[in-house]
């Protein structure tokens, strides 16, 4: 089971991501961001790549694509709030979408 993370390990681990477009939600403790694509195809492909690492990881995204865009929400439910999962989740995006 995930823990939250402490108010030491948010600091540490989400101001890098905040840095790269990541924003912390205003209504609960989580964090979104956009990825914009040339096409529909890369996002499709964005998507899959990712739902490979999340299965692999059993922590999965709340997401929505329409055309070249994905917005992504990350939460770990269990906790109702932000883990270490959602921290690696959102690395491992971000590199997925370069």
């Amino acid at each position: 089971m995930s823990e939250r993370l402490s108010d030491t390990a948010r600091k540490t681990t989400l101001d890098p991501l905040l840095k790269t477009g990541w924003v912390l939600e205003d209504t609960r403790d989580a964090i979104s961001k956009e990825f914009k694509f040339k096409d529909f195809a890369d996002s499709m492909g964005f998507m899959t790549r990712c739902a490979i690492w999340a299965e692999k990881w059993d922590h999965h995204p709340e997401w929505s694509n329409v055309y070249n865009n994905v917005r992504v929400t990350l939460i770990t439910h269990d906790v109702d709030g932000l883990s270490a999962q959602d921290v690696k989740l959102a690395r491992k995006m971000d590199i997925l979408s370069r």
